[in-house]
């Protein structure tokens, strides 16, 4: 899949869903988030995690192996601002990595995951 495919592949946000309140009651204006889908979020996918002693750490040199948690071919995590987005897999892009989304979290489960 070559880089504007992947871009023209993803579709535009669903401002629908974000510019009413679900919960106003009769009489109030709906909520306008329209303003929020210009502020930047760090995006982050994580391959896998481990814990380990500070004394193997400060072992580590070139060459040196971390064991991660996650099993070969498992999916990875995607993160915005630390908070779980969607799961993928990895895909090379261009002789870069990219990830394919497999699993995406509604916008208004990641509404919720941000209470």
């Amino acid at each position: 899949m070559e880089a504007s495919e992947a871009t023209s592949a993803a579709a535009a946000p669903n401002t629908e869903e974000f510019s009413a309140d679900k919960n106003a009651s009769a009489g109030e204006s709906p909520v306008n988030m329209e303003f929020l889908l210009d502020i930047p979020l760090e995006v982050t996918v994580e391959l896998g995690r481990t814990k380990m002693l500070i004394n193997d750490m400060l072992k580590l040199g070139q060459g040196s192996v971390i064991e991660l948690t996650k099993i070969a071919g498992e999916s990875l995590e995607i993160l915005a601002n630390q908070k779980p987005i969607a799961r993928g897999e990895v895909v090379v892009v261009n002789e870069k990595y990219g990830v394919r989304l497999t699993e995406v979290i509604t916008p208004m489960e990641r509404i919720e995951g941000l209470r």
